[in-house]
């Protein structure tokens, strides 16, 4: 990925496309934001979305939108108030529009099993390997998520560490939507390795070649998974479930799928593994 900066409350970069979203004007008004809020589109592209979030008759909008790729569209600056959060409350604070910075990702969001694939809200249908099985942080029973590209997120990674070291801003927390709006909103979702993402980046001791995701070990977190002899839910299963807190070596990870090695080797869905922390 080409190098990016910030100049003036821009991203500048040969990925970064600014966009006219001249709705939003108002500045910060209880200083400079101090949150990162993270969302996913919902919609089919990221080129649409950001045209979308640009409308004058659309009440919602975005500081920045983040294509499968990579690509970055910016809407509107970092010291505006852009209208990402909507109704919300966390830590005793409520209309984080007022505090927060909102990244977008190009991400279909929850997805619905049509026969063999898997169909978004818009009528689009994915295959298997672009999607996962995972139970969100707000629910109890599993559903289908669109995954995000490493591309995507190793993006949304460089763009909050320059906000995070910017001293522009005083960012100190980085929360997902459905975290400051439970019951409302879903995103980023399961598919996005938010607890880590945050955890990494605000880290104080962090490296900067530590990587995203800690796959030295894992435990199973959930009552029953299913390991499987490829990385798809079609495939067929190796062996019995494995049992919440087995523990298990990764092997390696491929769209939303981890190969594990415990007595057996196999493919298990990352929704329903954490990490092994001693």
């Amino acid at each position: 990925m080409s190098a990016l900066s910030l100049v003036n409350h821009k991203l500048v970069g040969d990925t970064v496309s600014p966009m006219a979203c001249p709705k939003n004007h108002d500045k910060f008004i209880t200083g400079m934001p101090d949150t990162i809020i993270i969302h996913f589109t919902a919609g089919r592209d990221a080129l649409s979305s950001a045209q979308y979030l640009c409308r004058d008759d659309i009440k919602a909008s975005a500081h920045i939108v983040i294509g499968r790729q990579g690509e970055i569209y910016q809407l509107v600056d970092f010291d505006t108030v852009a209208w990402h959060a909507g109704e919300s409350q966390y830590a005793g604070r409520s209309w984080y529009n007022r505090y927060s910075i909102g990244i977008e990702l190009d991400n279909a969001g929850r997805m619905e099993k049509v026969g063999t694939e898997f169909q978004a809200w818009f009528g689009q249908k994915y295959q298997a390997n672009d999607v996962l099985q995972a139970v969100h942080r707000n629910e109890k029973m599993p559903s289908w998520w669109h995954v995000y590209t490493p591309e995507q997120i190793e993006a949304c990674r460089k763009v909050c560490e320059l906000l995070i070291k910017s001293p522009a801003y005083n960012i100190g927390s980085i929360l997902g939507h459905e975290e400051i709006s439970p019951g409302r909103k879903t995103d980023p979702g399961p598919a996005f390795p938010l607890d880590k993402f945050r955890s990494m980046l605000l880290s104080q001791n962090r490296s900067d070649d530590q990587p995203l995701l800690d796959l030295d070990g894992i435990v199973v977190n959930a009552d029953l998974l299913n390991i499987r002899e490829s990385p798809s839910v079609e495939a067929k299963k190796v062996a019995q479930p494995l049992l919440t807190g087995a523990k298990l070596k990764v092997l390696e990870e491929k769209n939303g799928w981890y190969r594990v090695e415990t007595k057996i080797t196999g493919w298990v869905s990352k929704g329903f593994v954490k990490t092994d922390q001693k």
